[in-house]
């Protein structure tokens, strides 16, 4: 690893100069969660302050999505820097001044944070301007589950905006905030999710031998489950399956076999050929397992979002611009993780690399999507400072 870069001082602290203010915005975001697609006053506070700092401003991706874009030189490369806007739905427990004001929302993953590190590197840049080319500052709505990446792909986003490479960040609980992880490969695994449904013939409790039960098929199929990461996959290959729903019957009506049990999951896989293998094996055990109980199993496997990997040269780029910021606390190996992120929408159409910045100790509910959860404030200028130096890194002005 090198040593910080004394160029990446003065950006640092540029943007700390302007801490309280972006802290403030960070609370306020906070203070009033919208969830994917309702990002309406996130959306409007973004467009607002990329307008007052001169970068053309396009809304409507996606819906809620804004898009600015800065130009510099002549240089013709163009990227795109990723922060995604939405909230997740669930209470927030903790009690902090800035704590969520709607019930059942809050942001337990820190987008927060992310658009407004985003938006402290974008009228850095501005100001700037010590780059040459085009970049894209892509505000995603819709992150947790609802497709908001994939929306903004459908409606153009690659094709109004052209891109040579992507680029994404999240918040890591467990890192320092001047810690930065930045790896080649796999980051996130696919998240998929399957639903089985066995159809049999309801009787009475004390009569089982007059019906099809499928309420033991499903404990059956349920625990056979993990036979296939254990038996199936490649030990090499990491994969999950999961049951995280069941449907069954009355539990006021305790002495009746129902006729149908539901039973559904979530799939994860950082591969395409493991992610097609879960697929059918899933669909292999539910079908076997209906017929050795003489029942009907109906099946269906719906492909959510695909595994995030970081491309060689992109990953390469962020490394040499990480390094400038975070000196000998960048990391190059780091566990990829099993959550999701429809960022790989944006990777299948473009080179990315999705890297993980500090948010302080993983203690008090410091962890994703936990009530108690809070994004670090401090952690703020180190992410910005790392955009900005990751755009003069991938576009930089020519000599002479």
């Amino acid at each position: 690893m090198t040593a910080q870069d004394n160029r990446a001082t003065p950006v640092l602290s540029e943007i700390m100069s302007d801490h309280a203010f972006w802290r403030s915005l960070r609370q306020d975001l906070h203070a009033h969660p919208e969830l994917g697609f309702e990002e309406h006053r996130t959306s409007e506070i973004v467009a607002r302050l990329l307008g007052e700092d001169g970068i053309a401003v396009h809304r409507g991706l996606g819906g809620t999505g804004v898009v600015g874009t800065l130009k510099a030189g002549d240089g013709n490369r163009a990227i795109g820097l990723r922060a995604d806007m939405d909230a997740l739905a669930m209470p927030e427990t903790a009690d902090r001044p800035y704590k969520s004001t709607v019930p059942g929302k809050m942001h337990a993953c820190g987008h927060d944070g992310h658009t407004v590190m985003l938006l402290a590197a974008a009228r850095y840049l501005a100001r700037t301007k010590d780059f040459s080319g085009t970049v894209h500052f892509i505000f995603q709505p819709a992150e947790e589950g609802r497709g908001g990446a994939k929306k903004m792909v459908e409606d153009g986003l690659f094709k109004l905006f052209p891109c040579d490479a992507v680029y994404g960040l999240h918040n890591m609980p467990g890192l320092d905030v001047d810690e930065m992880a930045v790896v080649e490969g796999a980051q996130l695994a696919s998240s998929d999710s399957w639903r089985v449904t066995f159809k049999g013939t309801g009787t009475h409790g004390a009569k089982p031998h007059l019906g099809r039960d499928p309420v033991t098929a499903s404990g059956h199929f349920i625990a056979a489950l993990q036979t296939i990461v254990g038996r199936v996959v490649d030990p090499l290959q990491p994969a999950v399956v999961s049951a995280c729903s069941v449907e069954a019957g009355d539990p006021n009506a305790l002495n009746v076999i129902p006729d149908i049990v539901k039973i559904g999951g979530t799939a994860r896989a950082y591969s395409p050929e493991t992610r097609d293998q879960l697929e059918e094996e899933i669909g292999r055990l539910a079908h076997g397992m209906a017929a050795s109980f003489g029942i009907e199993a109906e099946y269906r496997f719906t492909r959510r979002i695909p595994p995030v990997v970081n491309a060689k040269e992109p990953t390469q780029t962020a490394l040499r611009a990480a390094e400038t910021v975070f000196g000998e606390k960048v990391r190059t190996a780091f566990p990829p993780s099993t959550a999701g992120d429809d960022f790989a929408f944006f990777g299948h159409e473009v080179p990315g690399c999705y890297v993980w910045l500090g948010n302080g100790p993983a203690v008090d509910g410091a962890l994703h999507h936990n009530t108690a959860y809070d994004f670090n404030d401090d952690a703020i200028g180190h992410g910005a400072a790392y955009w900005v130096r990751l755009t003069e890194t991938e576009l930089p002005i020519k000599a002479g």
